[in-house]
């Protein structure tokens, strides 16, 4: 290893997920083995991502990471676990320009710097975690040049956080819980990429960035030890739904994904509230949405928008067509309208080209809506100010990428120190 005082980085760029089969409930808490096996859609990382520098130095005297500008410990088991793993598979890595030589046995000697910011509210149920441990994999493995595949990696990723497996493809993904007791079969494989499905258009609805009053890790461990259903879930019913929903996504089914989709994201929360003591996620606003998006299916015959919430209040609605999406968001913003001062492009941020395609992007728009016609009767007074922060479009996106712009890390180049 070269002696000079140089700083080596790699900078990437992960998306987040969100499960249309849900993941919850482990038959493995260190090794974070899944009762079920479980399916996502990756989010475009344009509009929702995690983005991180990892460095090293032989000037670094212990490893530090900073989350969005913070400097916090890197003690806990999950990440100590993901270190232990990358490092273990590290390669030689050779920059000529840069004077430096790093040799597979230097990794254990070597300590790292780590900078990770998302571009959304982390542990609101908006699957922070899972972008993040993906990105901190991904980003380390190409560092530390590990030749190992995505699926190979999301099995590292998997023991930061579970759902972070699914987050290193792009697409449809599916985590499969796999049997042997070590979790070396417990891995994420691609069922289709992005383009397979590039009709479907997602508006999530924030509807609380507060952090969560029970975390996922403590609420699964509590419907693991008290809820039957949870049980009947994971044996009875997962099973067959898993397949149903390749066959969906295979065949771009929008009625049966719609279906699936609605019906495992309810049942989830049913475990949570047959869990002791019950647990929470959803909330008034949450509630009026499904009702808002099942009248509206219901009366036009074939499913138009599927929803599904993760463990906190957040409405994710895929819409089966952008045409479908302007409808959704011209009824979602008669129903929850901005605060009067909010500028419209703060309201719906992501792909916003929408609010022009809706005609909401002039003065006094919002005001000017008609309510949706297909609702007969009223999911509630339309005065529901301040009951959703803000929307995000977005669509499904690709995996993970190294950003090879210099001016997009997170980390001083000289000093290896957050910017």
């Amino acid at each position: 290893m070269a002696a000079e005082k140089w700083v080596y980085m790699v900078t990437a760029q992960t998306p987040t997920n969100i499960a249309v089969i849900k993941y919850w409930g482990k038959r493995d808490e260190v090794r974070i083995l899944p009762v079920n096996d479980s399916i996502s859609v990756t989010l475009d990382p344009d509009h929702l991502c995690t983005v991180t520098t990892v460095a090293v130095s032989p000037s670094f005297d212990r490893d530090r990471m900073w989350l969005n500008g913070k400097e916090i410990s890197l003690s806990g088991s999950r990440y100590q676990n993901c270190l232990r793993e990358i490092r273990g598979r590290a390669g030689d890595v050779e920059d000529k320009e840069k004077g430096v030589k790093i040799e597979k046995k230097d990794w254990e000697k070597l300590h790292l710097h780590i900078a990770s910011h998302n571009n959304f509210p982390t542990a609101a149920g908006l699957a922070s975690s899972a972008a993040g441990f993906a990105c901190l994999v991904f980003s380390l493995a190409k560092l530390m040049n590990v030749d190992e595949d995505p699926s190979h990696l999301s099995a590292i990723a998997r023991q930061g956080s579970g759902s972070a497996c699914r987050s290193l493809f792009g697409g449809f993904v599916k985590w499969e819980m796999g049997n042997k007791e070590d979790g070396s079969d417990s891995v994420a494989v691609q069922l289709a990429d992005e383009k397979h499905w590039n009709d479907l258009v997602i508006i999530i609805a924030v509807v609380s960035s507060r952090q969560k009053e029970t975390s996922s890790t403590s609420g699964m461990r509590e419907s693991v030890e008290t809820s039957l259903l949870l049980q009947h879930r994971a044996k009875e019913v997962v099973p067959k739904r898993t397949l149903q929903m390749e066959e969906a996504i295979k065949n771009r089914d929008f009625a049966s994904f719609t279906q699936l989709s609605c019906a495992d994201s309810n049942q989830f929360h049913a475990v949570c509230l047959d869990t002791s003591p019950p647990i929470f996620y959803m909330n008034d606003t949450s509630h009026r949405i499904i009702s808002l998006v099942e009248k509206w299916n219901r009366s036009e015959g074939t499913p138009q928008v599927a929803y599904t919430f993760d463990a906190g209040p957040n409405a994710v609605l895929i819409a089966r067509n952008r045409k479908v999406a302007i409808q959704l968001l011209q009824g979602l913003l008669y129903y929850f309208p901005p605060k009067s001062d909010t500028d419209m492009k703060s309201y719906v941020v992501g792909d916003n080209s929408i609010l022009k395609e809706a005609g909401l992007d002039g003065a006094n728009s919002v005001e000017n809506l008609q309510p949706p016609p297909e609702i007969k009767d009223n999911i509630g007074s339309q005065d529901q100010k301040g009951e959703v922060s803000y929307f995000i479009c977005t669509k499904p996106g690709r995996g993970p990428v190294v950003l090879p712009d210099q001016t997009q890390a997170l980390l001083d180049p000289e000093t290896g120190l957050p910017k």
